[in-house]
């Protein structure tokens, strides 16, 4: 038997997105998730202590907004990946080598945003999305119970075991941070990747699955049953997460049960969030149109994502503008910031199909240029 190579169209075709394939829905919600992050990003690393009625917006910003704009992220990028991993199966393309690919590439990227301006989540989403290759085909029902797994296993080791103490690790935050609040960005670059470094080997709580695998199967199974293809037919199933994401964040400021156990957790206000704008786009088709500026920031989520990242820590920390504002500012800020952003990416995207990293993070996946 003669074995054929694959041709370079067949690869195309393989790697390609067409307009009909792509979920505007998600781009819109990863744009919004985009713009919560850089909220909170101001509100952690540069706000200025104020009072009055001022004083509410850095507490709606810690109810609302904040861990809830990275659980939306966190759910879009098992969604993402899910989309993935099925058009692979769906073209007959070998999954493996190009998702780990993928994968790697990721981390890549978080460790340049991680050492070089303190961004960490990139590389954690890397690491634990190995896990979604494995459970991709796995049945509805254990999925669940891995969720739930994942979510609760934190809550319950810090309740059960003694809590880790590193000091070589809390000394290197401690010299991380000060470094950060000097003039050097040298110094700070070494002791950014003296932190990173010293976390390997992993100690036993980096080891446990936190939320963000939950919420990545969460968005493996929102696919799989067709919710973002078809939102108005599982409408229900929609609303249903929607009630249990508010119950649990009310339920975890209201009415505290320990620590929820990883179950009963603010940050599942993001289902919310996610659900009600996937409902109303499938409701009043109109707003896609509408909310299209803000779907062209999430086209290019990676590269604003890595842009916010230079930014924010050029701004706040000592190297830089070290900017300290008031909640009113950090707000108009972040609304700059994001609009720039939002603004940018729609004139990339006017000449080009991907963002610049975008379309590095595909060369590197797929091993081709030939897009």
């Amino acid at each position: 038997m003669t074995v054929v190579a694959q041709p370079a169209a067949s690869m195309r075709r393989s790697v390609a997105v067409t307009p009909v394939e792509r979920i505007h829905a998600l781009d819109i919600i990863r744009g919004f998730a985009l713009f919560g992050m850089i909220l909170v990003h101001f509100h952690q690393k540069m706000r200025v202590d104020s009072a009055g009625v001022e004083n509410l917006i850095p507490w709606a910003v810690w109810i609302f907004v904040e861990q809830k704009a990275w659980g939306a992220f966190a759910l879009l990028f098992g969604a993402g990946f899910a989309i993935l991993l099925r058009r692979l199966d769906a073209r007959g393309v070998a999954v493996v080598p190009i998702y780990l690919r993928r994968l790697a590439t990721l981390a890549l990227f978080g460790i340049v945003a991680d050492v070089g301006f303190g961004f960490r989540i990139l590389f954690e989403y890397a690491c634990w999305g190995v896990v979604l290759l494995v459970v991709r085909r796995w049945p509805t029902p254990a999925l669940l119970v891995t969720a739930a797994i994942a979510a609760a296993a934190r809550p319950i080791a810090a309740m059960l075991l003694p809590p880790a103490v590193d000091a070589h690790v809390a000394a290197l935050t401690s010299a991380a941070d000060v470094a950060a609040a000097q003039g050097s960005y040298r110094v700070l670059l070494s002791a950014r990747w003296a932190l990173f470094a010293a976390s390997f080997p992993p100690g036993w709580r980096e080891l446990l699955p936190d939320s963000n695998l939950a919420l990545f199967i969460v968005g493996l199974l929102a696919v799989r049953l067709g919710v973002f293809d078809e939102p108005r037919r599982h409408a229900r199933l929609v609303i249903a997460w929607m009630t249990f994401g508010a119950i649990s964040w009310a339920l975890a400021w209201i009415a505290p049960i320990g620590s929820g156990f990883g179950i009963i957790e603010d940050q599942w206000l993001c289902l919310a969030y996610v659900g009600g704008v996937v409902l109303l786009l499938a409701f009043r088709p109109g707003w896609t149109s509408r909310l299209a500026l803000v779907g062209s920031a999430g086209r290019m989520a990676l590269t604003n994502y890595m842009v916010q990242a230079i930014v924010l820590d050029a701004l706040s920390s000592g190297y830089g503008a070290h900017l300290r504002l008031r909640p009113y500012a950090y707000v108009a800020a972040a609304v700059l910031l994001f609009s720039a952003e939002a603004l940018a990416s729609r004139a990339w995207l006017g000449r080009f199909s991907f963002g610049p990293l975008e379309r590095v993070w595909r060369i590197a996946t797929y091993a081709t240029v030939a897009m």
